[in-house]
């Protein structure tokens, strides 16, 4: 596979050359090239020193104060991976940033991290005002293409992590990569030995059931019912909750015309990648199925993008997305085949005249994902 400069290193790049940045955060999922950015980002710097150092088993926050200091006496860029991972990390950077800046001799400074959770309580509690966020996200289907000449069809059941792509032909190999080295450090090091998890073999359960209903709306009761030791429904919202944090799905509340009824709907789940849903039924991968996984790949795109979104059900009819977007109402429908009518659309249509439609299928996936903002913009 050839190697493509990812789009967050020229932004980095930029920031970086500034006389006086703020701290730099690098926020997303493990192995999706968060340390490929890092080291392209280097490659560009040439001869401009830095300190690269990895957070991974440090106990004391008092470590970073001793890498800050390196970096300071060669005048060289911080960069410090898996920050989340430090006790009380975003107090000791607070201090030595506010330090320097007393100084008026500032260290530059890059944290990249995999826990949302985590850092999203550091960067809001501590560090308020002193940092910009890149936010990297699970490989897309153009950048599989460009890289691995994956074709939509492929990244609909391979997709999202660039560095099991290696194993594309050694299938029993991509799934003990994806089960072995993403999803178990994730679900191990990311969550579990960060948040009180009181079952932690109940919690592994509940992400295997989660992401086998890509794009399906679930309602608590029947996500408790399947889980085979005893939990309740808390419970299962909060096992939730740490998977969204570590960027391995999203939940998305049912449209009510402008209510948002969170707390009470059944959630649509969306994981954020294709191989997510795919990994642990490979050989078994039906029409129905995957239909359902391109649906979860057209949301993760409205995720990636930050657009807020909704599905919206009345009985037995439903709607796969609905958005408003630039004081218009917009319904989503995905389709995985030809047939592009829908008695649901008709029945939403009736309820929310004001509604326009868009329809995404596999001819404009592509262009959708790689500019959603310009599709929308252009239907309204």
């Amino acid at each position: 596979m050839k190697e493509i400069e990812l789009f967050a290193v020229s932004c980095l790049f930029d920031r970086m050359s500034e006389a006086a940045p703020l701290i730099q955060v690098i926020l997303g999922p493990r192995q999706i090239g968060k340390t490929t950015t890092i080291q392209q980002f280097c490659e560009r710097l040439k001869k401009k020193p830095y300190h690269s150092v990895s957070a991974e088993g440090v106990e004391s926050p008092f470590w970073i104060s001793e890498q800050w200091q390196k970096a300071k006496e060669h005048d060289a860029i911080l960069i410090i991976d898996e920050i989340q991972k430090v006790p009380n990390w975003s107090e000791m950077i607070k201090k030595l940033w506010d330090e320097d800046k007393k100084r008026r001799k500032k260290t530059k400074c890059i944290l990249l991290g995999s826990s949302s959770l985590s850092l999203n309580k550091g960067l809001s509690e501590s560090l308020a005002g002193r940092f910009e966020l890149i936010r990297m996200h699970h490989w897309g289907a153009q950048e599989s293409k460009d890289l691995a000449k994956l074709s939509l069809e492929d990244f609909l059941v391979y997709g999202g992590y660039p560095g099991s792509y290696q194993f594309l032909k050694q299938k029993q190999r991509w799934v003990e990569f994806i089960r072995g080295s993403i999803i178990e450090s994730v679900l191990g090091k990311d969550i579990l030995l960060q948040a009180k998890v009181k079952s932690p073999a109940l919690f592994r359960q509940a992400f295997y059931l989660l992401t086998s209903y890509p794009a399906q709306v679930v309602s608590y009761n029947k996500l408790l019912g399947q889980l085979q030791d005893k939990g309740n429904i808390d419970q299962i919202k909060y096992y939730i909750e740490l998977l969204e944090s570590a960027f391995l799905i999203k939940t998305i509340p049912k449209y009510s015309g402008g209510e948002l009824r969170k707390k009470i709907s059944s959630p649509k789940i969306i994981p954020m990648a294709p191989a997510l849903s795919t990994f642990a039924r490979l050989g078994r991968l039906d029409d129905y199925f995957m239909g359902h996984v391109f649906e979860a790949a057209v949301g993760a795109v409205l995720v990636k993008n930050m657009i807020d979104f909704f599905y919206w059900a009345d009985g037995m009819y439903e709607v796969d997305f609905v958005l408003e977007y630039q004081n218009s109402l917009i319904a989503i429908e995905v389709k995985s085949g030809t047939n592009r009518t829908s008695v649901s659309l008709e029945k939403f249509a009736r309820k929310f005249p004001q509604a326009k439609v868009l329809f995404i299928d596999k001819s404009n996936y592509l262009n959708f994902s790689n500019d959603p903002f310009a599709v929308l913009n252009q239907l309204i």
